[in-house]
């Protein structure tokens, strides 16, 4: 069993199912919602503990009725919640997501709140889980505060850091030459390299642009088209595994959690990417993000079937 290092967000998920997304100014009907765990990082956290990882989730929560949703959830799931903080004063994360029942596609807003607060110190009270773990994961929902520190302690214990460069936002891009990888969707990709990315060559080209930043390996999911990695004499798409999807919010997180959970244990870059593939594919199935997530023999089975 490998261990693996979270630092990123919670947030409570606020999701309504519609038939389509409104325009402006227009009032369209939903017809369900539902409340779940969600946030990046703990999406991420809850993907790599169900693949196998042993987790360390750092985060924090608000003094609001939502942070008990986040105790519940980590709690079912059985996660280490020493380094998940708490502050009063501040609400707990919370994102407000519209989903197109007909394409399962996603709009949402997100609330980042709490997340902002993790300070360098809280970071640095888990050195010990940094000098004992085998990844350490990263996004950008969290606060720049907190993203260094992880940063630091992770290259102070030579350890692997993956960079999830989501959500977009303007951060100091000098940290893409401090991680061994950086994880940019294809919309992300554009924002940060100013290339757009709709096939192998343009996704080649945002990652040359990533390496000019000094970004070492450059991993770009491109949904229903899989995933481009740039990696040493790696330079290819890893093709995507054809299901039925209901809902994509978290297929995303899923994709880096199972990535850092093989990466844990062993395995290959390209062996990695397919086992986070599976783990995408299989959430993207399900409703919700974090709840979505499957579990270790699941994806195994799916990879199996389709060996």
């Amino acid at each position: 069993m490998g261990k693996v290092v979270v630092v990123g967000s919670f947030i409570t998920d606020i999701a309504v199912y519609t038939p389509r997304f409104p325009v402006d100014g227009e009032t369209v009907m939903g017809d369900r919602l539902k409340f779940g765990p969600g946030g990046k990082g703990s999406n991420q956290a809850t993907a790599a503990h169900r693949a196998g990882a042993e987790v360390t989730m750092i985060t924090k929560l608000g003094g609001d009725f939502m942070a008990q949703i986040a105790i519940d959830h980590y709690e079912n799931e059985k996660m280490d919640m020493k380094y998940v903080y708490r502050d009063a004063e501040c609400e707990t994360g919370s994102a407000i997501i519209e989903i197109n029942k007909e394409t399962a596609e996603n709009r949402i807003i997100v609330m980042t709140a709490a997340n902002e607060k993790i300070t360098r110190e809280e970071v640095f009270a888990a050195e010990k889980e940094f000098a004992e773990c085998d990844v350490v994961l990263l996004q950008h929902e969290t606060s720049p505060e907190s993203l260094a520190a992880a940063i630091e302690l992770g290259n102070k214990y030579n350890k692997k850091i993956i960079l999830n460069t989501a959500p977009m936002r303007e951060v100091d891009r000098s940290l893409f030459a401090k991680v061994d990888f950086v994880t940019p969707n294809e919309t992300e990709a554009e924002y940060y390299s100013g290339v757009k990315v709709v096939d192998l060559e343009t996704a080649r080209q945002a990652a040359a642009k990533f390496k000019e930043m000094g970004a070492k390996n450059v991993l770009i999911t491109l949904g229903k088209a899989g995933s481009y990695v740039n990696a040493g004499d790696i330079d290819e798409i890893v093709p995507p595994f054809t299901v039925k999807a209901v809902d994509t919010t978290g297929a995303g997180d899923a994709f880096n959690g199972g990535f850092c959970a093989a990466l844990s244990e062993g395995k290959d870059i390209i062996s990695a990417v397919k086992f986070a593939s599976a783990l995408a594919a299989i959430s993207v199935t399900r409703p919700g993000t974090s709840p979505a997530m499957p579990y270790r023999e699941e994806i195994d089975a799916f990879l199996a079937e389709r060996a």
